[in-house]
């Protein structure tokens, strides 16, 4: 995937949070995807308002790479496959001080029940 259209190895993350959850009062997230093209750091689709699949469909941006700590796999939203594919940037995850689910404070009693 090294020179692949739609990845971009030179672009940062776009913070260490679901960019939207955080600019809402409530929200929270479940685990974190990276948008390999222009690093939007967006909730995963387990996560209530699954912001990383919303940015493919507002964007067209395609290859995600997960932004938890220790994984790498890409996964394409156009053919719906995991992939390997080669190093972003740094940071290639939250921070693995960072709680997941997350932000704490925003985290119902009941979270597990919200997952999709």
């Amino acid at each position: 995937m090294t020179g692949t259209p739609g990845i971009d190895v030179t672009v940062q993350p776009s913070g260490t949070g679901c960019t939207e959850c955080l600019a809402s009062e409530v929200g929270w997230w479940f685990h974190l995807r990276r948008c390999a093209e222009c690093g939007h750091v967006g909730c995963c689709d387990s996560s209530p308002a699954q912001h990383a699949s919303r940015h493919f469909r507002e964007t067209g941006h395609r290859y995600m790479q997960s932004f938890e700590p220790g994984e790498t796999w890409f996964w394409d939203f156009e053919t719906h496959e995991v992939l390997e594919g080669p190093a972003l940037a740094e940071p290639t995850s939250r921070p693995e001080s960072q709680s997941a689910p997350a932000p704490a404070d925003r985290v119902p009693p009941d979270w597990q029940a919200h997952l999709h």
